[in-house]
């Protein structure tokens, strides 16, 4: 029997979505009468969004395909303070132009989501710059300033764990939570917007919007959190061995996006098919029982799902056959990622531990020397044990190109340019 009268907070609920509700009654019943407009908000503080904002987008996916409206706002007007929340030291502060550049790359992905359009049900992407960045101060200190008590501003953990750790908050962050708990309002002025939605260290903001409301007599607005994911070992979702897991293509490769699901802890398959697919459950619980050499086969799939939504099936097919190729036949593929060297460096010599830095596979000399040492390194698929060994023309392998290795789930090729 279902939990919920509504599709999208039973999809929610089973697939392990949910966190917080403000009024789980109110909202289902919301849910399974009308079609509710939702948003969640995305601040641009890179050029692309990261594996962590993943959850957050099938959310809005999921929204749409339970038969409502989402709403993607970007927060050009946000995104000029940053959210402080659980955040030791204030984001570096980016310039306008910086911030409606990100937004150009942001945009990219979501439409690989969600469809927007003119329907009821389609998809709307807002910038929240269109009524931010123009506000008059006075006034708005006047109209919406009035209703937030500082005292309970202070007691939200997001500002408490700042200041318990003794962390300086500054006025220009303090107003963060004011302007998204407005964007709430606005939204709802502007579209009808009825629910906002968020990862689990927004609640204070989302609860903050919602008294807003009451205060400016909008309609009875509602909040529902996702769980901050962390992996099973305890690694923060959308980092990698090198950074951020971008969602670009242009910043992080399909086939590198794929060979990060592929190396899912086996503890955390299930959990992902359920997060991160649209396989159906059924298909999923079938997966999810299977034990032993097969769960490698299980991750395949969840890679291929994932990759398939965000770079097309294509792609994410071209992906796992070169994996397959490089990792189970030995072969090279000349599809694994690449990085370009002059031929006339190479006939000088380039240092391995320069090289290893401008693959990607460490972040200085000093790591990449240490992954030498620990006989992590390998060319050509020979280990190499000598820190000082200088790559050259002479390492060219009879396919044009040389296999750089880190381990053995990490390649690039070398070409010569």
């Amino acid at each position: 029997m279902s939990a919920f009268k509504s599709d999208f907070l039973n999809v929610m609920s089973e697939r392990g979505f949910i966190h917080q509700m403000s009024d789980e009654k109110g909202l289902d019943d919301l849910l399974s009468k009308e079609v509710v407009t939702g948003y969640i908000g995305f601040d641009p503080t890179a050029a692309s969004l990261h594996a962590g904002s993943l959850i957050q987008i099938m959310m809005l996916h999921w929204l749409q395909q339970t038969g409502h409206r989402p709403i993607a706002l970007m927060g050009g007007g946000t995104g000029m303070i940053g959210d402080p929340s659980f955040k030791d030291e204030a984001r570096k502060l980016l310039t306008v132009d910086k911030i409606d550049s990100n937004i150009a790359g942001i945009k990219k992905v979501f439409s690989n989501y969600i469809k927007f359009g003119d329907g009821a049900t389609d998809a709307i992407m807002v910038n929240n710059a269109d009524w931010l960045r123009d506000l008059n101060y006075i006034e708005f200190l006047r109209d919406v300033g009035r209703f937030f008590s500082v005292n309970k501003m202070l007691s939200f953990d997001s500002v408490k764990l700042r200041m318990d750790r003794e962390h300086s908050l500054s006025f220009l962050e303090f107003n963060y939570m004011i302007l998204q708990a407005y964007d709430f309002v606005e939204l709802n002025k502007r579209f009808g917007l009825r629910m906002q939605m968020g990862g689990s260290d927004q609640w204070g903001n989302i609860v903050n919007g919602i008294d807003l409301g009451h205060r400016m007599d909008t309609p009875q607005l509602f909040a529902l959190t996702s769980p901050l994911l962390t992996t099973a070992s305890g690694a923060k979702m959308g980092k990698s061995l090198n950074g951020a897991l971008w969602l670009n293509a242009e910043m992080l490769s399909p086939y590198d996006f794929w060979q990060y699901w592929r190396n899912t802890e086996d503890a955390d398959v299930s959990r992902f098919l359920k997060l991160y697919t649209t396989l159906p459950m059924d298909e999923i619980n079938r997966l999810s029982a299977l034990q032993g050499s097969e769960i490698n086969d299980v991750k395949k799939i969840l890679a291929t799902e994932i990759t398939a939504m965000l770079h097309g099936r294509e792609a994410a097919e071209k992906a796992a056959e070169t994996a397959r190729k490089t990792f189970e036949e030995g072969e090279v593929s000349h599809d694994l990622p690449k990085i370009k060297v002059s031929s006339d460096e190479l006939k000088a010599g380039v240092g391995l531990l320069t090289l290893l830095v401008k693959a990607g596979f460490a972040k200085s000399n000093g790591e990449a020397r240490r992954h030498v040492q620990g006989g992590g390194i390998r060319v050509n698929d020979v280990l190499v044990e000598d820190e000082k060994r200088s790559i050259t023309e002479n390492d060219v392998n009879a396919d044009g190109v040389i296999k750089l290795s880190f381990g053995k789930k990490k390649h690039v090729l070398v070409t010569p340019s």
